[in-house]
């Protein structure tokens, strides 16, 4: 699923998905990439949009709907550290910020032009945390 012309980087978490390991030389949007399970990802983006500030950006999904990526500013992979996620290093040198997704079999879910820049890593890591923990009381009520 990786296109012609970009790299593959590894980054602080051993697992991986083909939304988290892009970087496509010469773009410079200054992003990161934080992915996570699509369902955590999907909650965190509920959290989100209903908190006090919208401060979620342009966030993708994968063809089979596994996991969701969350454009962050540049330099959150040098700390970033939430369980359950991996944040791609892209040195200023991004996802291509346009309505057509990077990747084959992948799509916006929130597309660039209609979300911010991008998210905010202290608020992404406290809605994943808090998306963990509703999952996690759902999971134990069944």
């Amino acid at each position: 699923m990786v296109e012609a012309g970009m790299e593959t980087i590894q980054s602080n978490d051993p697992s991986t998905s083909p939304l988290s390991a892009l970087r496509t030389p010469g773009r410079d949007t200054g992003c990161d990439l934080v992915t996570v399970p699509a369902r955590q990802g999907l909650e965190a983006v509920d959290i989100l949009r209903r908190g006090a500030v919208d401060a979620v950006g342009p966030v993708l999904h994968d063809g089979g709907c596994d996991t969701l990526g969350f454009l962050v500013p540049a330099g959150t992979a040098a700390g970033w550290d939430v369980p359950g996620s991996t944040c791609t290093e892209t040195n200023g040198r991004g996802l291509r910020l346009n309505p057509v997704p990077p990747v084959e079999g992948s799509d916006w879910l929130l597309p660039p032009g209609e979300a911010d820049l991008a998210t905010d890593p202290a608020e992404l890591r406290r809605a994943l945390g808090e998306a963990a923990r509703l999952l996690e009381a759902a999971d134990n009520c069944r």
